[in-house]
């Protein structure tokens, strides 16, 4: 996954998001021991002291933990990593229900369009 950062939002919280969209979507998985935060600072192009707020941030919500001579590692905890996918496609959602009124869609056209879109195979 590239690192796709731009100027208009702190970087620390873009990083904080991507590598969030990682663990969620299982590129790291469950319980899985997390590259540095030199290597992923590396790959990023950024600051490691900026890669390394987003850590802390990430720690402090519960989705990593330390062990401190072994590194960093992705929680075990199945519950947490359900709830904030939940939260992330109710965001996701509201975002799209908005967007499509914004068009002039209304509830039962947008329901129809995304009735219409699944049945056709769209991914």
């Amino acid at each position: 996954m590239a690192w796709k950062l731009d100027s208009d939002r702190p970087i620390y919280a873009q990083l904080l998001e991507l590598i969030q969209m990682r663990i969620i979507s299982g590129q790291y998985p469950i319980g899985s021991r997390l590259p540095s935060v030199r290597e992923l600072a590396a790959e990023a192009g950024v600051n490691p002291n900026t890669m390394q707020k987003a850590f802390s941030e990430l720690e402090r919500s519960g989705l990593i933990r330390t062990q401190r001579t072994a590194g960093r590692f992705v929680t075990q905890d199945e519950a947490l990593l359900d709830s904030l996918r939940q939260t992330l496609a109710k965001e996701y959602l509201k975002h799209f229900f908005r967007s499509m009124q914004q068009l002039g869609y209304r509830k039962e056209e947008i329901l129809s369009f995304l009735k219409a879109e699944y049945e056709e195979g769209i991914t």
